[in-house]
């Protein structure tokens, strides 16, 4: 087992066993604990605990610096289906029919779906393509997340 899964290992147990909304771990001492850099904390955080894969996660860093991660639970997983649906790329038409999709089966209200669309209509994205969708789907699954979680 690779440092990585190994740390990624000991996140998910203590994720499991941590009966708050949010776990809290100090990205130095894990680093300490695990004899690693704390940039390699990051690189497990931000590519196995990402929205794509079921967490929010918020940080802060220096010296105090902390990261702070909760595993989103859905009763059906139809938002968690669409976070994923949606991958790295995502154009408008696409992100207007899963949100209709979404409104339709109760997951999210009419109001939190049109300030989603709001804000990841082409009219507010205005940059060239591809960066439009990718920031899109970025900011898709963000949105998503926060208003589920």
């Amino acid at each position: 087992m690779g440092m990585s899964d190994r740390i990624e290992a000991f996140i998910m147990e203590l994720l499991k066993d941590d009966t708050d909304e949010w776990l809290e771990l100090k990205r130095n001492e894990l680093a300490s604990l695990f004899g690693c850099v704390p940039s390699q904390i990051n690189y497990v955080i931000s590519t196995r605990f990402n929205p794509d894969h079921g967490y929010i996660v918020e940080s802060r860093r220096g010296g105090g610096g902390f990261v702070r991660i909760k595993q989103i639970k859905y009763e059906d997983g139809l938002i968690m289906r669409t976070i994923k649906l949606s991958g790295d790329s995502l154009d408008e038409k696409t992100a207007k029919a899963h949100l209709a999709n979404l409104t339709r089966q109760g997951a999210i209200n009419e109001r939190d779906a049109s300030l989603i669309l709001s804000a990841v209509s082409d009219s507010s994205l205005n940059i060239d393509q591809p960066l439009r969708d990718k920031l899109r789907a970025n900011i898709f699954k963000n949105m998503l997340v926060k208003i589920s979680g």
